[in-house]
């Protein structure tokens, strides 16, 4: 059964959201679970038109903010991994209000690469493109493989992820065309600075769609977030490292509560 947008909610406490990446789901984040729900009460959330969550027009970077904004707390801690992590910065940008604290995980202002800046080269966001009107279950497992490269238990995170995927529906490929095109052309970095609240940056050392260089970058761009680096994480951190992951993620929730 499908809903308009499906949350998976457990736990006591302050309220905190976990947005997953492109062509994943809510489940990605199963394993923190545990870890978390002791402290707080935490929403997974399959975006527009992934997992449980029904297909829906709202395809461009703003039309997903405002869509988990109508649907969430009235105010929360919002984390959001890769994919996840542009929409949670927009929904900063929007209502800094609604946001207690901000995390976002190996994710980028502007994901893809350009004269001077790191990221993921364009033709290979086209390629993906390509792909995905042949085979996007073939485009979407390439998609995980490449975000586990790099990291000493690819392995095992690719099949963590695939586990996560098959447990909910697939996503329409039109949806997941949404997606690469908002990889492909969002740009929040002049806006950044705009960003006041508590804000950690975590990035995986191994990682190869956002390379590390892009966490030096930022540090001048939003030079009053935070920033975490996993030395043995690549784009998937939170499945590499999960306990360090958790410790750190938790550390830093706790300066986000209310006094």
């Amino acid at each position: 059964m499908t809903t308009p947008l499906y949350w998976h909610t457990e736990g006591q406490g302050y309220d905190l959201i976990l947005i997953h990446g492109w062509g994943m789901n809510s489940q990605v984040w199963k394993n923190l679970l545990p870890s978390l729900t002791p402290h707080f009460r935490v929403h997974c959330v399959d975006l527009p038109g992934y997992g449980f969550s029904q297909p829906s027009d709202d395809r461009t970077l703003d039309q997903v903010a405002h869509s988990l904004l109508s649907n969430s707390p009235q105010r929360a801690i919002w984390v959001g991994w890769s994919l996840g992590g542009l929409v949670a910065s927009k929904v900063a940008l929007l209502a800094p209000e609604r946001v207690a604290g901000l995390v976002t995980v190996a994710s980028s202002p502007r994901f893809a690469a350009e004269h001077g800046w790191r990221g993921i080269k364009p033709e290979v966001l086209e390629a993906f493109t390509e792909q995905l009107s042949e085979d996007f279950q073939t485009t979407v497992e390439r998609f995980m493989a490449l975000q586990a490269m790099g990291s000493p238990t690819a392995r095992q995170d690719i099949k963590w992820l695939k586990e996560a995927v098959l447990s909910h529906p697939s996503p329409q490929p039109e949806v997941l065309q949404a997606g690469l095109n908002i990889l492909a052309d969002a740009d929040l970095r002049p806006h950044l600075r705009e960003i006041s609240m508590p804000w950690l940056r975590m990035y995986g050392r191994l990682d190869g769609l956002v390379p590390v260089k892009v966490a030096q970058e930022l540090d001048i761009l939003a030079p009053q977030s935070q920033r975490q680096i996993f030395a043995n994480a690549s784009h998937a951190p939170f499945i590499s490292d999960p306990q360090h992951f958790t410790q750190e993620l938790l550390a830093f929730c706790g300066q986000c509560l209310p006094s």
